[in-house]
């Protein structure tokens, strides 16, 4: 087995034998599923107004992409919470020096620790997609615009998990490692919002914001414009993270 897939695999050991992960798990899916009832509850309440009204929205509009939406929200909090002991745990616990001996190469290193906390986060992804396509068994579900919501998600969280793999390899403190990635993924995903505030639009700055490549996707619309984008960034974060060890490889 190649040398970061056993970081990987070591990383998703250690995340599910402690109960972090669990706790994680466990406060997001109440707080999706508490979202989830609370719109169908009142989905359930306007249905026969709905049968009278032309082209009316159904249970993806209402239901699905609103909590998919909240979800992408909450990875904001999550995600920093999931990286932040990768590798600023390792400097901290002084087993760092142990891995860049190892021989694995600092860009394979990088990315053990990025799948190992990405599977947390995709799994927190699928949680909350398998809550809208329940409703499939009872009502006409548009699955092609959830799978696009999904692909969405799941690019959006790579990138921020990236970035927060970046943010640990640049501290020995895992906190502020967390409020790092969390200032820089808020800044990001604020940035179309601030420049239409001020009347900018279709400028450079709306199109780096996170929000501007992740909407489509919720709409049903996936670009390849969008794919590439959340691909840039997630490599250019690891890139960031992988120079990062070879400062420290260097200075011992």
């Amino acid at each position: 087995m190649s040398g970061f897939l056993l970081i990987a695999r070591n990383d998703v050991k250690r995340q599910f034998v402690q109960p972090f992960a669990w706790v994680v798990l466990a406060l997001t899916c109440a707080l999706l599923a508490w979202q989830f009832l609370v719109a169908l509850d009142a989905y359930l309440r306007i249905v026969p107004k709905l049968a009278n009204v032309p082209n009316s929205q159904g249970a993806t509009d209402l239901i699905a992409i609103p909590l998919l939406r909240s979800l992408s929200g909450l990875l904001m909090l999550i995600v920093p919470l999931a990286t932040m002991r990768s590798l600023a745990g390792e400097r901290r616990n002084h087993s760092l020096p142990l891995l860049l001996a190892a021989g694995i190469g600092n860009l394979r290193i990088v990315l053990g620790k990025f799948l190992g906390a990405y599977a947390l986060v995709a799994l927190v992804v699928v949680i909350a997609l398998a809550m809208p396509l329940a409703l499939h068994f009872g009502t006409d579900m548009d699955l092609g615009r959830l799978a696009a919501a999904a692909l969405g998600l799941l690019l959006y969280a790579g990138a921020l998990t990236a970035i927060g793999i970046a943010c640990s390899a640049w501290t020995s403190h895992p906190a502020l490692a967390a409020a790092a990635a969390l200032v820089i993924g808020s800044f990001l995903a604020m940035l179309d919002m601030g420049a239409r505030f001020q009347g900018i639009d279709n400028a450079l700055i709306n199109w780096l914001s996170l929000s501007t490549h992740l909407e489509p996707f919720l709409f049903g619309l996936v670009a390849s414009v969008d794919i590439v984008y959340f691909l840039l960034l997630t490599t250019l974060a690891l890139l960031f993270a992988g120079r990062r060890l070879d400062g420290l490889r260097a200075h011992g």
